[in-house]
């Protein structure tokens, strides 16, 4: 089609590769945002629920843990619940991020969005 044009034959190919990745990027944050990840603390007694995106949609905390005297021991416990869910919403969204560009040649480890 574009091929006495010389290279830009090859830049409105790389263009279009480009946009197909956008949308296919703008796909993969929507998605990510269905995908649950549960982090815990305390052997299970304190559950968070966040999307892959990060965003904290439930806690589950175990009665058993309730004792006026470890007010601190629940709100550690509770945090600890919190930071594992976001540590594992990161690296599930990595991942589907790696799936997305393991085709284009990219160095590994290459984190998008830029």
């Amino acid at each position: 089609m574009l091929k006495g044009l010389g290279g830009l034959g090859d830049m409105a190919k790389m263009m279009k590769q480009a946009q197909e990745m956008q949308g296919k990027m703008a796909q993969m944050q929507e998605e990510l945002e269905n995908v649950m990840v549960t982090g815990e603390s305390g052997a299970g007694l304190v559950k968070a629920t966040a999307t892959a995106k990060g965003e904290l949609k439930a806690l589950d905390i175990d009665p058993s843990i309730f004792n006026g005297d470890d007010k601190e021991v629940v709100e550690d416990l509770i945090l600890a619940a919190i930071k594992d869910a976001q540590t594992k919403a990161s690296e599930r969204a990595q991942e589907e991020m790696g799936k997305l560009t393991e085709g284009l040649g990219l160095p590994p480890g290459m984190k998008l969005p830029f």
